[in-house]
């Protein structure tokens, strides 16, 4: 059951996406819960510390989506679950993944507070992990991680973006098809013969479906 922190936090999302910072006021914010604005200043006493709770609690979301990925047995199993992990988390979740990448300046923050940016971090050096222990085994080509999975992220995120601002007009389904095929050819630039080789393990077990 929601409790009335998380119903705040859930139109302080809302508020802030749809008028931005300059529209987002803690009176407003009270109206749109049904509250007071005395009732509200009771749990947060200004719009940066609620907005810091919110980008706090997609960042505990994101890291569960992603963070399954570690109970897989190999490198490529955790890889792909991984990233199937961050697509559910943006389909799923929309409005967290948006305020999550907004950066602190457009929050109305010089910095994000230090658990946030440990999260951050974290996640960072999870996917730098990733891509590292792939090409450790040779499933990917040796380059420098660090940019390798920037690169990716960069694709993932850039795909997410154009769909939740409309520019694939097209259901979830079939953004999800067209999410994994360009990933797959993108991938392909990053790919080792034996990478093909563990996919095609991968499909018979039905780990992974094939990409068309």
């Amino acid at each position: 059951m929601a409790t009335q922190r998380d119903k705040i936090l859930a139109c302080a999302c809302e508020l802030y996406l749809e008028t931005g910072l300059s529209g987002f006021s803690m009176r407003k914010l009270a109206k749109n819960v049904g509250v007071t604005a005395p009732a509200l200043y009771r749990h947060y006493d200004g719009k940066e510390k609620v907005l810091g709770d919110v980008v706090r609690e997609a960042y505990h979301a994101y890291q569960e989506y992603v963070y399954r990925a570690l109970q897989a047995p190999t490198p490529i199993e955790r890889f792909f679950q991984a990233g199937e992990g961050y697509l559910d988390f943006a389909l799923e979740h929309p409005r967290w993944y948006k305020i999550m990448f907004s950066g602190p300046e457009r929050l109305g923050m010089k910095e994000l507070p230090d658990d946030i940016e440990a999260m951050g971090l974290g996640v960072h050096q999870f996917w730098i992990d990733r891509v590292r222990e792939c090409m450790q085994v040779g499933i990917l080509k040796e380059a420098d991680p660090l940019q390798t999975s920037l690169t990716m992220w960069a694709h993932a995120h850039g795909m997410v973006l154009l769909y939740q601002q409309g520019i694939f007009p097209m259901d979830r389904e079939e953004f999800r098809s067209l999410f994994e095929q360009s990933g797959a050819r993108m991938m392909s630039g990053f790919a080792t013969p034996n990478f093909v080789a563990q996919l095609e393990k991968l499909y018979m077990q039905d780990q992974i479906a094939p990409q068309a």
